[in-house]
Order: structure tokens, then sequence, then C-alpha cells
């Protein structure tokens, strides 16, 4: 059975322009890994489009085979290196994982 994981991030800073680069140096890195690490599906990563002062501002929906797929693909070093870069630039994070 495949898995959805979504993950939510609030950027991190006050300003708007470095919060909107990082938003898109993030989706580049992680919507390039779907070629890269076998099991993915799927990745989308987008930024938030309505109601800035509750919601997130960006969120990753990726889809893979199974949760090994998932769990490999946490544990891999393309991955680990932008999930290094990600934790310097938010200020919060949320996740979930569901059966698709």
């Amino acid at each position: 059975m495949a898995i959805k994981h979504i993950v939510m991030w609030t950027l991190a800073g006050d300003d708007a322009v470095a919060r909107d680069e990082a938003a898109r140096e993030i989706a580049t890195r992680l919507e390039a890994l779907v070629d890269r690490i076998p099991g993915i599906q799927s990745i989308e990563v987008k930024r938030n489009a309505a109601f800035d002062d509750v919601n997130y501002d960006l969120a990753l929906v990726s889809v893979h085979d199974d949760v090994a797929a998932l769990k490999a693909y946490q544990v891999h070093p393309e991955h680990a290196a932008i999930a290094s870069y990600i934790r310097t630039v938010v200020a919060q994070r949320a996740s979930i994982d569901l059966d698709v």
C-alpha cells in the first residue's frame, strides 16, 4: 500500500524576500528527488495560498511506494542534505503519514 507523506513548515525570520527564497530553494531541492530516490511516486512542494496569519508557510506532499520506501527516503544521503538545509530556514514543522 502506498503512503502519502505530508510535511508543513513555518519559515523562520521576518524578511519576506528571504522566506520566499528559502521556500523556492526547498521546493527545487525536494522536487528533484523524485527521479533520484527509488520508491518515490511523486513530490509536490507548495507555498500557502491564504490565511497567512494562521497557516503554515510551505507544504510537502509526497507519495511513496510503501512505508519501507518512505523510510529509505528519509535516510537517503540526498534527502539528509536537504533536511539539514531546511532546519536552518524553518521555525516550526509538522508532519503526518497516511495510507493511500
